[in-house]
């Protein structure tokens, strides 16, 4: 039977940034699934123009259940891979026991684990702003480039905004530094592969190890990969390949 991949999107982006990675993954003999998050299915300049009504309301334990919801309809525990918010969901299923495997890109840590790189805070209380209420968070281009996929060239970046990004709920970043974001790490757990670039805007590449050193069984499996030059842009950025290769490495490894 063939072992299957889901993977988990995160913040301004939907499904359609998964499209490289289900086709790489499926020539090797893997079947791929890339839900959306609610509120996030279609394409993304069309969701872009006509932002989903509620939006705004979204929190992490929504895009929890959700992803429990694909996971419990499969046959088997699937491996598990998310980038962002979704690697935070990824450990987060790796706790309930849902998971076989589990690779967090560029992963928002739990427990409200901080970092004290500038880029950190400032990208963070840009997103969060609680004076902001409800209202979505709008992505722009130049917001895109600025710290999404800073390491692209302006026209590179605006090629990727166009294709991948999305608007986005303020209450899924605030949730995730509550309770909802919590984890138990000193429990057993399936293998779990950390990767992290270090010119990441959002997520820096300490705040990534910190995340991965933070797991305290000594019988279970914990990697860490960082790479050179990449940006939170790191799964679909040029060399998208070589970490794609990665995770196929620690996903033979463990099977």
């Amino acid at each position: 039977m063939k072992k299957t991949i889901v993977f988990i999107h995160g913040m301004f982006q939907n499904a359609k940034s998964w499209e490289k990675w289900t086709a790489y993954f499926s020539q090797r003999g893997y079947d791929c699934i890339a839900p959306s998050w609610p509120l996030h299915d279609g394409e993304p300049a069309a969701l872009r123009n006509q932002v989903p009504e509620a939006l705004g309301d979204l929190v992490l334990d929504d895009l929890v259940m959700a992803m429990e919801i694909v996971v419990n309809k499969l046959d088997e525990k699937p491996i598990v891979i998310g980038h962002s918010v979704g690697g935070l969901i990824t450990q987060i299923l790796v706790q309930k026991g849902l998971a076989s495997a589990a690779v967090a890109v560029s992963s928002v840590a739990p427990n409200g684990m901080l970092s004290f790189d500038w880029s950190f805070f400032k990208n963070s209380i840009t997103i969060a702003n609680p004076f902001k209420g409800d209202e979505p968070f709008y992505m722009d281009p130049e917001t895109f480039h600025g710290a999404f996929a800073n390491s692209l060239s302006e026209a590179q970046s605006s090629i990727e905004f166009e294709k991948t990004a999305t608007h986005d709920s303020r209450n899924v970043l605030r949730s995730c530094m509550g309770t909802s974001g919590h984890i138990d790490l000193d429990q057993p757990h399936v293998p779990l592969l950390f990767i992290s670039g270090t010119e990441d805007e959002i997520i820096p590449a300490a705040l990534v190890e910190k995340n991965s050193k933070a797991y305290e069984d000594k019988n279970s499996i914990v990697e860490y990969a960082e790479f050179a030059g990449r940006s939170h842009y790191i799964c679909n950025e040029p060399g998208w390949e070589q970490v794609a290769d990665r995770v196929y490495t620690f996903l033979t490894q463990q099977a």
